[in-house]
């Protein structure tokens, strides 16, 4: 576990940029070949905006490594945060317990506060309003949404007091683990739901893009459900009743363009409908 954080303390951008292209080639391809839904698109135009969507999510993340580096390396140097108050335990110890409170603060709550706070719904609609979720849905973010993650992410270094290499090993095990639940992949749901109760699930994500309330303000995780589970946000629906999209931006055409993804934020939206829950 030593040797794993070590190379990610000092992780080259080569192989950063490695794991988003190899985990999105991936999933691409397990797509084709058991597709959860067949959708009737042009795959690559539909990924236009969401590519582009994440090659601006990696210039404000670099852009802005520095802040991160220098949080980090000051909680070390000054004995500072959670993990850094705990009582002596194994690295392995350290390293979850970090990993996880990573996952909450940088992740769900992050996820969780833009669903209730309506100027940061408003940024993060641009992530919803995808009609054909697959695994380029992953980064769809606002550049201003980025902005708003990355924030998190500081404020989760800063309190739990983490090391660079368990950001570094956080950050690329979100970055999988968010194209895994996105990609348009059909298994089993035995073997699905078994997933779930401990990683999100690419069901269990899928619910998350519901088109309308209140499955959409659900299943917020990222890597782990246990924070689903543990504050009363988990849903379940079937599979076969989802229909992605947001109910206040229906229009899908729009949707697809990026120049009305980045005035998104900006628009008036209509009422939400709110389904009545199942459960």
């Amino acid at each position: 576990m030593e040797t794993i954080i070590q190379y990610f303390e000092d992780i080259p951008s080569h192989h950063r940029a490695l794991i988003l292209a190899g985990g999105l080639t991936i999933f691409w391809l397990i797509e084709g070949a058991v597709p959860l839904f067949k959708f009737k698109y042009n795959k690559w135009k539909h990924a236009i905006p969401n590519l582009f969507f994440t090659l601006t999510t990696i210039v404000i993340n670099f852009a802005l490594a520095t802040f991160l580096l220098k949080t980090a390396e000051w909680t070390v140097a000054n004995d500072f945060g959670i993990i850094n108050w705990l009582p002596e335990m194994p690295f392995w110890s350290y390293v979850t317990i970090g990993i996880l409170l990573m996952d909450f603060i940088g992740a769900y709550l992050a996820h969780y506060v833009e669903h209730k706070v309506k100027p940061l719904w408003m940024v993060h609609l641009v992530h919803h309003t995808d009609h054909k979720v697959d695994t380029t849905t992953a980064n769809r973010h606002h550049p201003l949404e980025s902005l708003i993650r990355y924030t998190f992410t500081l404020a989760g270094v800063f309190i739990i007091g983490a090391p660079m290499g368990i950001v570094m090993l956080y950050q690329s095990m979100s970055l999988v683990a968010t194209q895994f639940s996105h990609a348009n992949i059909k298994l089993p749901k035995s073997v699905d739901k078994a997933i779930s109760y401990i990683l999100i699930s690419p069901d269990m994500h899928k619910i998350h893009h519901h088109y309308v309330l209140p499955y959409t303000d659900s299943n917020y995780g990222n890597i782990f459900s246990i924070w689903d589970r543990l504050l009363g946000t988990y849903m379940y629906m079937d599979r076969e009743d989802l229909v992605y999209g947001v109910d206040v931006f229906p229009d899908e055409e729009k949707n697809g363009k990026l120049v009305e993804l980045l005035k998104q934020p900006f628009q008036k939206y209509q009422k939400p409908t709110i389904l009545p829950d199942k459960d």
